[in-house]
């Protein structure tokens, strides 16, 4: 067992970096190119128990893949949780999907929306990861020929087989040294992968999940942040 989530990172990224995707035309692992803003997001504020972990799928094209922060969104990392460090470059490059680290100008929705929430109510970051964090399952990003973002649900089973197991074994040690007493998905997938996670460990941890603040949910683009508070509420993580 890793004995710090870094440690646990970089045993995730040595699993992941030679796999092969036939099904993508380009694969990028933040966890080698954006290592310095990774790493610097698991020391400040991952050390520690804590009562909550939000889980999210994988990283998107304007958040974790320019920040290595899960839902990256940059003014957050950079301004609410004060991390700028040099990101660099995938080994191939997409054209359409550039890696230009902080001076990246377009925006993560669902980044936006997730870490405002928890800005709003924490306007000191410190106060929201003395008791939470926010992971990501997969720190893999695939494209299509296109550019356009694959999830892991679009890729064939069998090419995703040696990426679940290792993601699996990762935030099965995620969840053991953070032991959290709520385990949340950002998304019905997270949920599942959490479930699994847990079972793995015998964690007791209450499992639930809150809707996915993507702009593609039509429930999302009517009120994410309340919609999410109120989940949060229901099932006992926030008391307000």
């Amino acid at each position: 067992m890793p004995e710090s989530l870094t440690a646990a990172a970089r045993q995730l990224a040595d699993r992941l970096r030679s796999l092969s995707f036939p099904s993508a035309s380009h694969v990028y692992l933040p966890l080698d190119y954006a290592r310095e803003p990774h790493e610097l997001y698991l020391e400040r504020f991952g050390s520690g128990k804590k009562r909550v972990i939000f889980l999210g799928m994988n990283p998107g094209p304007f958040g974790m893949a320019q920040t290595g922060v899960p839902f990256g969104e940059i003014a957050a990392v950079r301004d609410w949780m004060g991390i700028d460090r040099p990101v660099g470059k995938p080994p191939v490059e997409h054209p359409k999907r550039p890696v230009q680290g902080f001076a990246c100008a377009k925006s993560e929705v669902s980044g936006r929306r997730l870490w405002g929430l928890f800005a709003d109510r924490f306007p000191n970051a410190a106060d929201f990861f003395r008791d939470h964090f926010v992971l990501n399952y997969c720190p893999l990003v695939w494209m299509s020929p296109s550019g356009a973002n694959l999830t892991p649900d679009k890729l064939p089973a069998a090419e995703m087989l040696p990426v679940e197991d290792a993601c699996l074994d990762h935030l099965a040690q995620a969840i053991a040294l953070l032991d959290p007493e709520f385990l949340i998905g950002v998304g019905a997938y997270a949920e599942d992968r959490l479930k699994a996670a847990a079972g793995k460990i015998g964690s007791n941890a209450r499992i639930g999940r809150v809707l996915h603040p993507s702009p593609a949910s039509p429930a999302a683009n009517r009120g994410w942040a309340q919609a999410a508070t109120r989940q949060l509420v229901e099932q006992g993580v926030w008391t307000r």
